[in-house]
Parts: structure tokens; sequence; C-alpha cells
């Protein structure tokens, strides 16, 4: 069987060291870069499952090569290490193109739980699922590929992005609150701070799918409760 593949982008030796070693050990296959040049790089090359990335780097911010990774087509799920307590590294994280995060100090067991959920959101429930093309107002969702066509404009959306939003389709006219939506797209039980991460990719998604996002009229807001899409 082969192994999932772990891209580790940290610059701190130990650390990495003990992703590496926790990562191994649950049955992973991880891959250690301390730079963001060097990550980028081994991502474009190699193609990892899952992607780590630390926000503090020697050669930038882990910002900046998160969006450098969307922009340069790398898909995979991201999940960023954040410092503690710190809101707007974690919005940012998100507005950047990150599918998770993580803050420190964190357990290790967390990381590896977060990890699988977003491996198996990514390869496992919605990569298995129908190949049909699902349709929203003037947008295809093409469930083979990933991608969502505006007639022959492609739409880029990250992976929650899609994922999101296939979630929100698959449901629509019913109101979705953010709970359900977390467990249902990023796989694990809801909290306060996972629940106001679906604020962010809410806003982002309206950017790329709205004709005004300031006026949406695909995804509306539920006041109290959360979310509905109009089919």
């Amino acid at each position: 069987m082969t192994l999932q593949r772990i891209l580790l982008i940290e610059d701190d030796p130990a650390i990495g060291q003990s992703l590496v070693d926790g990562f191994r050990s649950h049955g992973f296959e991880p891959n250690l870069c301390n730079t963001g040049n060097g990550g980028l790089e081994f991502a474009k090359k190699n193609s990892p499952h899952l992607i780590v990335l630390d926000i503090r780097l020697p050669d930038g911010s882990g910002f900046d090569f998160c969006r450098q990774m969307r922009q340069q087509g790398i898909k995979q799920p991201i999940i960023m290490l954040t410092a503690q307590h710190d809101e707007m590294d974690k919005i940012l994280g998100l507005e950047m193109g990150a599918d998770d995060y993580v803050t420190k100090p964190f357990s290790l067991r967390e990381l590896i739980s977060r990890a699988r959920a977003q491996l198996r959101r990514a390869y496992g429930d919605y990569a298995s699922a129908d190949s049909d093309s699902v349709l929203v107002h003037d947008l295809t969702l093409e469930q083979a590929t990933g991608q969502v066509r505006r007639g022959d404009q492609i739409i880029n959306l990250t992976p929650i992005e899609f994922r999101l939003l296939t979630y929100l389709a698959r449901h629509h006219g019913q109101a979705l609150s953010r709970a359900q939506i977390v467990e249902a797209v990023w796989g694990y039980a809801p909290d306060l701070e996972s629940e106001k991460s679906v604020n962010v990719h809410i806003r982002r998604l309206r950017e790329k799918i709205e004709l005004k996002p300031e006026e949406p009229a695909i995804i509306l807001t539920v006041p109290g409760i959360g979310y509905r899409l109009i089919a």
C-alpha cells in the first residue's frame, strides 16, 4: 500500500524532527523542508498529499508561500501552524488559501487528527463522489475534476472552497448552521474558532462566484443560523 506523503515546512529543527517522527509513527511518509522556497519546489515536483506549513520561515512568510502554492496550481490540502491566540494569523491564512490551521503549542494527536480529516475529505468521501456535474445558477461544478466553470471561464477554487460549495449545493434551499458545515466539510467536531473560519471561507467563495459579492444572490446568510444556497 502506498503511503500518503506529507510535506512539513518547518524551520525549527526540534519541532521539525518531532513532526517527522510523529507522522511516520502513524503510517505516513513525511518529508521535511526548512524553508518556504524549498517546500514550494518540493510540492511542485513531488505532489505530496498534504502540506503542513509554518507561518514564520527564514526566507519569508508562510502566508506568501501558501498564496504562491495556490497561484501555481498546488491544490492539495494545506494546514497552517499559527501563533497561539493570534486571530489575524488564522484569518489571513484562510484568506491565502489554507484549508485549516493548528495553533502552537499543539498536540501531535490533534495535528494528526486534522491531517486525517483533510486527507479523508480530499481523497476519500468527496473524491469517490459521483462524477456528474452539479449545476448552481450559471455555474457548473465538475465533481470529477474539482473545477467550477461559468461558461468557458474556469473559476479557481481551493479544495476546501470546492467542497464547501458542493456541500451547500447538495443541500440547496436548506439553512445550514456553521457547526453542520464544519462537521461535514472539515470532518471534525466544530468549535467556536472553526465556526468562525466558515465565515472567512464563505466570504472568499462569494468573492469568486457571486457577480456582486456585496449583494450575494447564490449563498445567502441566514441570521442566527448560518448559510443557505439558493438553487
